[in-house]
Order: C-alpha cells, then sequence, then structure tokens
C-alpha cells in the first residue's frame, strides 16, 4: 500500500469516473486502473462498484476511502510542517473568501502580503462559507477567510476582526437626518437583502428582528451582490445594510449605529490539525496592517456579533 495508491482510490471517489479521476492525478487512466486494482488485490477487496456508472465505492470501500483522506492529510501536514521549519513559509496556498469580503478585504491585504513574502504564491477563490468548508474538509483549499462562528469541531478558528453593519439609505430617506440609527429603525423598512446561502443575509435578517424574507411586503428584492445592493439605494428606493469595508469613510448613503453596534467577526479558518502556525501568523499581520485601527482594536469588541443560521 503506497500513498500515491491512496490518493488515486481518492482521486476516483471524487470524480466517480477513471478518466476524470486520473487526468486530475496527471496520470493515464490505464495507470490508475492498474494501482486500484493491485491495492484492492493486497486489501482483498472490492473497494469500487464498477457495474455502474458513475462508478461508485462499496460499503467497505466508503470506510477505507474516508481513513485513505486522513492517511493522506496526515501526511501532507507532515510534509507542511517539514518545509516550515526549513525554509519558512514559502510555497502554493488556495484560499477561500466569502463574497461579501473577497471584493474589499483581498485588495487591502494582497499587496503588502505579497511584498512581504515573494516565496508565497496565492490563489484565492471567491466561494459561499459552505463550499469553504467543503472545500477545506476536501483539501481543495488550505485557507478560509469568513464570518465566524462556524462551530465545527474539525475546523479551526481564529478571529482577525470585527467589522461594523451600517446602514445605507436612499437620499431623502427620514433616517439621514439622524447621525446613528437603531435597530428598531429597521423594522418597517423596505429593506434589499442578499439572496440564500450568504451569511449576510442572515445575519442582516436578525439584526431586523425577521426571521425570513419571505413573507414580507417590506423586502423588495434579493441579490448576490452587495454593490447592486447599494445601487438600488442610490436610485431612489428601499435601504439595506452593509458591511463597513464596503464604503468609505464620507459616503453620504451611510449611517452608523447606536452603540454597541452590530458587528460582523471575520475569522481564518482551517481544518484542524493545522501544523503551518507561521503561515497563520503572516496572514493576521498582512491583514491587521491593511485596515483601520478601529477594527483590529478594542473598541468593537463590546459589539453585538450577529448570528449566523445553521
Amino acid at each position: 500500500m503506497t500513498l500515491q495508491q491512496l490518493q488515486y482510490v481518492v482521486a476516483l471517489d471524487d470524480h466517480r469516473h477513471f478518466v476524470r479521476a486520473a487526468a486530475a492525478c496527471f496520470v493515464t487512466q490505464p495507470t490508475l486502473t492498474m494501482q486500484v486494482r493491485k491495492l484492492e488485490e493486497e486489501l482483498r477487496v472490492s473497494l469500487f462498484d464498477r457495474r455502474v456508472q458513475p462508478v461508485r465505492p462499496t460499503a467497505i470501500g466508503a470506510h477505507l476511502i474516508a481513513q485513505s483522506r486522513v492517511v493522506l492529510r496526515e501526511a501532507a501536514q507532515l510534509n507542511a510542517l517539514i518545509g516550515e521549519l526549513h525554509s519558512g513559509i514559502g510555497g502554493l496556498y488556495r484560499v477561500g473568501v466569502i463574497p461579501t469580503l473577497a471584493p474589499y478585504l483581498v485588495p487591502l491585504f494582497l499587496p503588502g502580503f505579497a511584498k512581504a513574502h515573494p516565496d508565497v504564491k496565492l490563489v484565492i477563490d471567491e466561494r459561499k462559507t459552505s463550499r469553504i468548508i467543503k472545500g477545506l474538509r476536501r483539501g481543495e483549499i488550505d485557507l478560509g477567510i469568513l464570518v465566524t462562528p462556524v462551530d465545527l469541531p474539525d475546523i479551526e478558528e481564529v478571529a482577525l476582526f470585527r467589522e461594523p453593519f451600517l446602514a445605507y439609505l436612499p437620499e431623502g430617506h427620514p433616517l439621514r437626518k439622524r447621525r446613528r440609527v437603531q435597530r428598531s429603525d429597521l423594522r418597517e423598512q423596505a429593506l434589499w437583502v442578499l439572496s440564500e446561502g450568504h451569511c449576510f443575509r442572515e445575519q442582516t435578517l436578525s439584526l431586523c428582528d425577521r426571521p425570513s424574507a419571505g413573507g414580507h411586503d417590506n423586502v423588495l428584492y434579493e441579490s448576490g451582490s452587495i454593490e447592486t445592493l447599494k445601487q438600488l439605494v442610490r436610485s431612489g428606493s428601499g435601504m439595506t445594510l452593509v458591511p463597513e469595508l464596503s464604503v468609505t469613510p464620507d459616503d453620504p448613503h451611510v449611517r452608523r449605529f447606536n452603540t454597541p453596534e452590530p458587528v460582523r467577526e471575520v475569522s481564518l479558518v482551517m481544518r484542524r490539525p493545522f501544523v503551518r502556525r507561521k503561515l497563520i501568523g503572516a496572514f493576521a499581520a498582512a491583514i491587521h496592517a491593511s485596515l483601520p485601527e478601529h477594527l483590529c482594536g478594542g473598541s468593537l469588541r463590546a459589539g453585538r456579533a450577529l448570528p449566523i443560521a445553521r
């Protein structure tokens, strides 16, 4: 039994097709087929049912494939630890970032990180929270940047900062006459919200004391983009909530909430165990250096972190 054979088995489970699995492993299909067969002969079990298309694991195979993923992950962690001890954090890393953070946070920290760590290559993958967690578990990505807590036993969270929610109001809206707004002001407002699957949507509805967007005449529209929601507000109707990093300090459409401000906690997340501690420190340092001081300091710790729907 070899790690390479385990990689082939896991790839076949991922793709459920011999040709696609072989392509993912950068080998020919006969090579992959032969190695999977050799492993089955060594173990004296059938790992896959080849009578159906797409192929699928047998009952025994499913258990062995799950353990193979654990073995491969631990082997990768051992190599990562040795690499960090010998040569620092250099290497290729895949980072998943949620869509309500990526357009605003990544341009802030990425230039400084790249300059400080020229030996690191990053692949930024914008995806929703559920796909980041899935990607971490499957080894498709190394780190995630998302809103926490996710409260999963196999996922480690390293808090980075707390970002306030802000009211975004059209010209002439009564709430623009105030310096700050309060939560109760939102209950009767026509509200633009993000589409299903975004944690920011669920936090927005929680802040407005609405269990869902369905059945409310004053929920006008659902979009996948904060920028689309802002443009709708600027067109003169409805309001929305936005994260602070998505606006400029002098934006006339913005009003802050009374203290304690509602906030979302943003964290680095990784699959346990994650041995590259220097890499985590480098990411955290670059992100902190790129943000306004009040986001990383203690002034927002008393803010009310909004819950994330499960």
